[in-house]
């Protein structure tokens, strides 16, 4: 008699690759065939088998190659229906950035992530295997002065953690210390640092970016991580919002923003280490930081939605912003160009 892992595996082979029907299947295994499309669930939902289908216009296939020519990344751009809300936008294309991470992760990987909105919905749409020795470590601290964090950054890595059989690397420190003092002595604590070499070894960073204003709010602007004098202060300074809970410019400048230097993610300048950085982005109001990220060339793979790029590549292409910001975004390209032989291509 078969055991039941037995009888997943030669259903879902009997109807995927053998084309075989349920009625089939059901005579060949002597059980019903409600006891077959049963076994054909399962086989999806533990990812022994893998359905890929990623809908595809000819505007979409425009806007991935006007993206990849103007900053070098490759993008998956993600048809959604004219008018959809904008959740269940992010949902959309969170279901595609899920199963793109989940066929790139494989044993020993290390992968990234920034806590969010749009992470949290892409670890909800993992697709589970097992990859032994894999690890996931948190790459930005969550605590404010108001919660410490564990509760909404833990379930996210928690997870991812389980989704791939791997082993979680939580980073207890705050989002924001109060002084850049306090960031330097803690990052020399032993605790810290062995997180921090995690980090360095990552082969993936997932990650959304974080907009100062929207149906979709970044947690960093909405859930008491800065004050309304710091909010302020950002508006009157440039920023657009954040990548990892550092703030950008929609230039992609960063360095002089004073709050950066009380940051606790990783900069743009230390993201560029890991070879594969995933970015997903649903919503136009996430325009401005997506451009911002985008130009600090932090980004290798773009998810996002078709709505959102149309109106990225329309600002690209801005008469103010154009003689501004084109020389910038040629040498973004010539960056990436040169990362994708280092990457394996998808």
């Amino acid at each position: 008699m078969r055991t039941r892992d037995e009888m997943v595996y030669v259903a879902a082979q009997m109807y995927y690759l053998q084309d075989e029907t349920m009625e089939a299947i059901a005579r060949r295994l002597e059980v019903s065939r409600s006891t077959v499309s049963r076994l054909i669930q399962r086989a999806r939902d533990t990812g022994l088998v893998h359905i890929s289908l990623q809908p595809r216009t000819a505007g979409a296939d425009a806007l991935s190659r006007e993206l990849r020519e103007v900053f070098g990344v490759r993008a998956h751009v993600v048809a959604v229906r004219e008018g959809t809300a904008d959740v269940q936008r992010l949902e959309q294309v969170a279901q595609v950035a899920g199963r793109l991470v989940s066929s790139w992760v494989e044993p020993s990987t290390v992968l990234g992530l920034a806590w969010g909105t749009t992470t949290s919905a892409v670890v909800g749409h993992l697709t589970p295997k097992r990859a032994p020795g894999s690890a996931v470590v948190q790459l930005n601290g969550a605590a404010n002065p108001v919660t410490s964090g564990i509760p909404y950054a833990g379930s996210i890595m928690t997870a991812a953690a389980e989704a791939f059989d791997a082993r979680v690397h939580h980073f207890p420190v705050p989002a924001f210390f109060d002084y850049p003092e306090t960031k330097a002595a803690m990052w020399r604590e032993r605790s810290i640092r062995r997180v921090l070499a995690v980090q360095e070894r990552a082969d993936i960073a997932l990650f959304g970016v974080g907009a100062l204003t929207g149906p979709l709010a970044s947690h960093v602007y909405s859930a008491g991580y800065l004050d309304p004098e710091e909010i302020a202060t950002l508006r009157g300074s440039g920023v657009v919002g954040d990548v990892c809970t550092v703030l950008l410019r929609e230039d992609g400048s960063y360095s002089d923003i004073e709050l950066n230097e009380r940051a606790t993610g990783p900069t743009p300048r230390e993201l560029q280490r890991i070879a594969r950085r995933i970015c997903v982005v649903a919503g136009t109001a996430k325009v401005s930081p997506l451009l911002g990220a985008l130009r600090a060339g932090v980004v290798t793979d773009l998810v996002i939605d078709e709505t959102t790029a149309r109106a990225a590549i329309e600002r690209v292409r801005e008469p103010a912003g154009r003689g501004t910001w084109r020389a910038a975004d040629a040498a973004v390209a010539r960056l990436h160009s040169r990362e994708r032989g280092q990457v394996d291509r998808p």
